[in-house]
């Protein structure tokens, strides 16, 4: 009986996520006795004609990272959705736009005016930008189109299941390796992780104050926190309380604040929101002006709240002015 087919597909990300199946170690034998890797061009020498060439449907799986940000990227995504039995959203950027979806805080033009006309390193005076079609003596040469807004996978193909974090926990990506083999996969849709928020596999959970109330916030770098103690109840950040648990509370164990890359929970319709709602809360003041100034003690709102999830939230990008938008989808 052959072995059920699987693909690995790398986005617009920063190539941790397949790093993290590496970090399979030993196990990544076990996967590779029990699947046959169809297409992983990372790690082996495959080519977009070998998906081509695959039957619509013969890839149990593909297992896809990365935001989507150029026409080839959505390409590929369209191409194995059609091979493939089953979709996996592999990671933040996949499942909620990650990192590069805050690019969607600036418009597609002023991206490219900045890292090709105005980055203080570069030396280009005729402030050319990459072109998407030019000719050479050996013929047509052709880039990828920039789309206007990083976009996450379900906004560009159907995603039957979801794995998160920056990048996947290694038990979890075993546990969704194991599960597809077995045929032991949850109803489509799931995210393959706890539905249970940080704190409540946090090992720091018993220090945290049964009526918590921060004073003021502190940036890691300002102090050093007491390995033992809730970091919120020492006025660190940690986005715990709005995050779905699963990662093993890994960044609590290197003594740093939840940052957000497991994504929400079930519950929560906005993530940014969420956090930004959770932390809120624990301001200990009812003055109008102290809550401001509190609040202005966060450095970076948007990049904090939404650092992983700007393309999945309710605002998606920011909005361009009228007499710039124009017609241009978003």
């Amino acid at each position: 009986m052959s072995k059920p087919k699987v693909a690995f597909y790398w986005g617009a990300s920063c190539g941790g996520c397949e790093e993290a199946v590496v970090d399979l170690a030993e196990d990544l034998l076990s996967v590779v006795e029990r699947v046959d890797i169809a297409f992983w061009p990372v790690a082996l020498d495959f080519k977009r004609a070998d998906v081509e060439a695959l039957a619509d449907g013969e890839l149990a799986a593909s297992f896809i990272n990365g935001s989507v940000r150029t026409s080839e990227q959505a390409e590929m995504a369209e191409l194995l959705r059609r091979k493939s039995q089953v979709v996996i959203a592999f990671g933040s950027c996949a499942q909620l736009g990650g990192v590069p979806g805050l690019a969607n805080l600036h418009s597609r033009e002023a991206i490219l005016e900045c890292v090709y006309q105005e980055a203080p390193s570069l030396v280009n005076e005729e402030r050319t930008v990459p072109q998407l079609a030019t000719h050479v003596p050996e013929g047509r040469v052709t880039l990828p189109s920039l789309l206007d807004s990083v976009r996450t996978l379900d906004q560009t193909i159907e995603v039957d299941y979801y794995l998160p974090g920056c990048p996947p926990p290694v038990p979890l990506i075993g546990a969704a390796v194991t599960a597809l083999v077995e045929g032991k996969l949850p109803a489509r849709g799931a995210v393959l992780a706890p539905d249970v928020a940080l704190c409540a596999e946090c090992p720091r959970s018993a220090t945290k104050p049964e009526r918590l109330l921060v004073k003021g916030f502190h940036r890691t770098h300002e102090v050093v926190a007491d390995p033992e103690v809730c970091l919120l109840a020492q006025g660190l950040l940690c986005l715990g309380p709005a995050t779905r648990g699963g990662c093993g509370a890994s960044c609590i164990g290197g003594n740093m604040p939840c940052t957000g890359c497991m994504g929400p929970t079930s519950r929560v319709l906005d993530y940014g929101a969420k956090a930004l709602s959770a932390i809120g809360s624990l301001l200990d003041s009812n003055d109008e002006e102290e809550i401001a100034a509190l609040a202005g003690e966060i450095v970076d709102p948007v990049g904090t709240f939404y650092r992983y999830s700007l393309p999945a939230s309710l605002l998606h990008r920011r909005a361009e002015p009228a007499s710039r938008a124009g017609g241009s989808s978003s």
